[in-house]
């Protein structure tokens, strides 16, 4: 339920929520909650007299429901994640989790599956439980009309006291902890081109998913600027059995001259080392492959993979912290990878 009220001017109503007693008064939705929804945080005398006045003029009246979620009685976390079976996403997790414990607080995890559409139906029935807080860790899609939806609804939850942020790209309006991916993947890119490779595949995954379209563009931006011939792309889907059958269509249609292999996450490239291994290709003597997200499970591989390390558990403590954080307005931080090469990429002589 969204805490409303209806001003009547002449012969149209007209709903009135608290973004608009928010912008009414000169403040943030955050602040405007804080007052009119009952929260335990302090707001300042002065504050909080101009959102009760802009309130008053507008006649917005709160209601029961916004101010039992706005005084964070719910203990429970919502955390959204694209899938469980995905080590990224345990590992942000696992971060979230213990962030929690320190809170007092307990997460329930909801998988979409990469489905927009569950997603949304996901932060709709969290809203509806009352939780204190949700967080969203995953891509967004380039759809902006799935993105728009997305938007709107976590705008109803925040009106009603409830906290939001996000890991991935800061295109919902919440606090975000966004990962460096164009300027990681530009890194690896000169560093494997450090190794002397002039000659890339990308196995790039969905071109929707704008995680996997911001690294092929830096990838293939740094090559640019380095002088170098633009890699071969092959889209696929973002999870092993896109990375195996993406490297299995590039042996199919022949290697020619490439010399190294980037997949645009990690578990791509575990893919992608399986279908070599089964087409009898020998990395790094004859393909050095590399990958992205440096995930804790997978660094056993034999070889060793070269990727971009992100501090996944750190980054969903985090968001969970922003969530909770008591600063004012909307926080980006943006996390920048590390490159860290490995036995799966060689020199190229």
């Amino acid at each position: 339920m969204l805490a409303k009220a209806l001003s009547t001017v002449g012969a149209e109503t007209e709903l009135i929520t608290l973004a608009d007693v928010a912008r009414h008064a000169g403040v943030s939705l955050a602040t405007a909650s804080r007052v009119l929804n009952g929260s335990s945080r302090q707001v300042g005398a002065a504050l909080r007299e101009r959102v009760e006045r802009a309130a008053a003029e507008l006649g917005y009246e709160t209601d029961v429901t916004a101010q039992t979620l706005a005084r964070g009685s719910s203990k429970v976390i919502g955390l959204v994640v694209h899938a469980l079976t995905d080590p990224y996403f345990a590992a942000l997790a696992e971060g979230a989790m213990r962030a929690a414990d320190r809170h007092g607080l307990t997460v329930m995890i909801g998988a979409t599956h990469r489905d927009p559409q569950r997603e949304l139906a996901l932060v709709s029935t969290l809203r509806a439980q009352r939780v204190q807080a949700i967080l969203l860790a995953g891509s967004r899609t380039t759809d902006t009309e799935v993105v728009d939806r997305m938007r709107a609804e976590l705008t109803r939850y925040r009106e009603a006291g409830g906290r939001v942020a996000c890991v991935g790209q800061d295109l919902l309006g919440v606090d975000t902890v966004a990962p460096a991916n164009r300027a990681g993947a530009a890194a690896l890119a000169r560093a494997l081109a450090d190794l002397g490779h002039r000659r890339f595949a990308v196995l790039a995954g969905p071109p929707e998913l704008v995680t996997a379209a911001d690294r092929v563009e830096g990838f293939t931006s740094a090559l640019t600027e380095l002088g170098l011939p633009a890699p071969r792309v092959l889209p696929g889907g973002f999870d092993r059995h896109g990375g195996h059958a993406a490297a299995t269509a590039l042996v199919d249609a022949g290697l020619d001259d490439v010399t190294c292999v980037f997949a645009v996450n990690d578990v791509m490239a575990v893919g992608a080392l399986a279908a070599f291994r089964e087409r009898g290709v020998d990395v790094p003597g004859d393909l050095s492959v590399a990958g992205f997200d440096d995930i804790a499970t997978l660094r056993d591989l034999v070889p060793p993979l070269t990727t971009v390390r992100l501090p996944l558990a750190e980054m969903g403590a985090r968001a969970l912290d922003l969530a909770l954080s008591e600063k004012p307005g909307v926080v980006t931080e943006v996390v920048a990878g590390e490159v860290v090469l490995r036995a799966s990429t060689a020199l190229n002589v």
